[in-house]
């Protein structure tokens, strides 16, 4: 049997990928099941400090397996419910101390728009769609959508996406704020790889903790946020954060890169 999601591990970047191409992708119960789990091994290996998400073409992940829905549902029924659920039971990644880049290669419609939504950054492919369709199936989401998408785009984009059911093409996702960046699909994954790769170079306990506090940061109010981050860079730069030596150290190299991206 096909393996539902792949893992790639190469110059310190995991590629996890949702293998049910001839279903678009569609969430059924071993996907639902796999992906949590590979994306958390992922995020505790020693060789990983980035995590690229992405989808086998020609879709990002069509949501649900309907077909599955339909007739047994079972625990498909239940996926995405998360009232009382603790923090890192949330949404249909773990919580991760790592970055996740989500590689759009296609559509990403429901409950993989909102897989698409718990990323910490998106790059599409000019083939990239999203879509809220919970309303037009008849479902309610449970992974974040009603919070995270008026986040990317504002929460009147964010109503006439639910309300209508409509897709938007990856330029107006630009547009909007939902992504990054849209590149040419042959040039998803090696654009990713790159964006991977200047993370990589940077202090990794560095780029974990702000991770950290932005996660933090957007579950209090924005006074809580402002209080949040001064607590963590009084105590970063009082005594867990790197020393003057290795500061001075990688001076250099940050005023190189930063002449060479001017």
């Amino acid at each position: 049997m096909t393996d539902v999601v792949l893992l790639e591990v190469v110059d310190r970047v995991a590629t996890v990928t949702l293998n049910r191409p001839e279903a678009r992708n569609a969430l059924s119960i071993d996907l639902l099941r796999a992906l949590p789990q590979m994306v958390g091994e992922a995020d505790g290996r020693d060789d990983v400090d980035v995590i690229i998400l992405t989808g086998a073409d020609p879709a990002f992940c069509a949501g649900l397996d309907l077909k599955q829905l339909g007739s047994d549902g079972g625990p498909l029924r239940a996926s995405g419910a998360t009232d009382g659920a603790a923090r890192e039971q949330r949404g249909p990644l773990p919580p991760t101390t790592k970055p996740v880049i989500g590689a759009v290669n296609g559509a990403a419609v429901t409950g993989g728009f909102e897989i698409a939504l718990n990323c910490h950054l998106l790059v599409a492919s000019e083939r990239a769609r999203f879509a809220d369709t919970h309303t037009r199936v008849g479902l309610q989401p449970g992974w974040g959508l009603s919070v995270l998408l008026p986040q990317a785009v504002g929460v009147r984009r964010a109503r006439e996406m639910s309300a209508t059911g409509n897709f938007i093409d990856a330029g107006t996702a630009l547009a909007w704020g939902l992504v990054n960046h849209v590149v040419a699909h042959a040039e998803l994954l090696p654009f990713c790889r790159r964006l991977a790769a200047d993370i990589v170079s940077n202090d990794q306990a560095a780029v974990r903790r702000l991770m950290r506090t932005y996660r933090e940061g957007a579950e209090g109010t924005v006074a809580e946020a402002w209080d949040l981050e001064g607590r963590v860079a009084a105590e970063w730069q009082g005594g867990s954060g790197p020393d003057p030596a290795e500061i001075e150290r990688r001076r250099q190299g940050i005023l190189e890169r930063g002449r060479a991206q001017v």
